[in-house]
């Protein structure tokens, strides 16, 4: 191949076509307008530099990532997504879902892409250490409502606006916890920083909620003493409180699933009252942005406003039909 490199330099330097080119090597004329096009280096092809370039493409061509690396939009989203705290899975199945305009690939392609000299940057920005696993003490509350007792259409996940909520709690040392909240349905996701704690400020971190997400119509949680007057607050939220059994952390799996999202974000142990609430909206607005396999490889965001939309809809066409009569 250096031989006819060498011929193709020498052609060029003599002015002759593409075609003739080709004639001249025994190559079509689109193979000669590639192999300029792809090894020139500054719109300039020299035989030589034209070798090494090839080679340096065919050593790095074994691993499965160089679709990413040859196709920039694809890179830009891959690269933007994984920095954004997106999963390889999770990217994989949003493009191939969501995003008719990029070219496809599996998630095996960008774990290897990951892995790669070009994505090394990338994986290393990545990395997170792992953190041994604590265990809260269960309070005894009064008057429970343990989740047996739920409806069907909660169970089931049929309609929007049954939520999951928990706690996360600084380390030691430090004061301040997160009121963490997720809708079962949609996984849109709300988090209500609370320094000074009392079960007062808790109640006034779920109305504040409650404004947000009017859709809210009942609540899922764990036993923790803050929600000792929780007949008071279904009361002041107008809805139900369902209680978890004890340590039976997995009847609330999509609050727990959230909440791993949000230690990517503030690491655990850390004291909850430096973050300001600016930073809490950041992490909200990045924990509702993921492309979620469960919604299709939508957001959480997306699918609460398709809802919304859907209802505006509906209800203007009610008023339209009201008109008319």
């Amino acid at each position: 191949m250096q031989t006819d490199r060498d011929e193709i330099a020498i052609l060029l330097e003599k002015k002759y076509s593409l075609r003739n080119i080709g004639y001249a090597i025994d190559h079509s004329a689109s193979a000669i307008c590639d192999e300029i096009q792809i090894n020139s280096v500054k719109g300039i092809y020299n035989s030589h530099k034209a070798q090494h370039k090839a080679y340096v493409r065919r050593r790095y061509a074994s691993f499965r990532g160089q679709k990413i690396i040859a196709n920039k939009k694809l890179r830009s989203f891959v690269e933007s997504s994984l920095l954004d705290g997106q999963s390889p899975e999770a990217i994989s199945g949003r493009i191939k879902y969501q995003e008719k305009n990029i070219p496809f690939v599996s998630k095996d392609v960008i774990y290897q892409y990951l892995r790669s000299p070009y994505g090394k940057i990338i994986g290393l920005k990545l990395k997170k250490k792992k953190r041994p696993k604590g265990r809260r003490k269960a309070a005894q509350l009064k008057d429970r409502v343990f989740i047996d007792k739920r409806p069907k259409i909660i169970d089931n996940r049929a309609r929007i606006g049954d939520v999951e909520a928990d706690f996360i709690v600084s380390g030691r040392g430090g004061k301040g916890i997160l009121l963490t909240v997720v809708c079962r349905k949609t996984r849109i996701a709300f988090l209500e920083i609370i320094y000074d704690v009392s079960i007062d400020e808790v109640h006034k971190a779920f109305v504040k909620i409650k404004k947000r997400f009017p859709e809210m119509k009942s609540i899922t949680t764990d036993n923790d003493i803050l929600l000792r007057m929780h007949k008071t607050l279904e009361k002041l939220l107008n809805l139900k409180i369902y209680f978890c059994h004890a340590y039976h952390s997995w009847e609330k799996g999509s609050v727990e699933n959230l909440n791993k999202q949000i230690r990517k974000y503030i690491p655990k142990g850390s004291d909850l009252s430096k973050y300001d609430e600016e930073f809490i909206s950041l992490v909200e607005e990045k924990c509702n942005d993921r492309f979620m396999k469960i919604l299709k490889y939508k957001s959480p965001t997306e699918k609460l406003k398709e809802y919304r939309k859907r209802k505006l809809n509906a209800k203007k066409q009610h008023q339209n039909v009201a008109k008319r009569k």
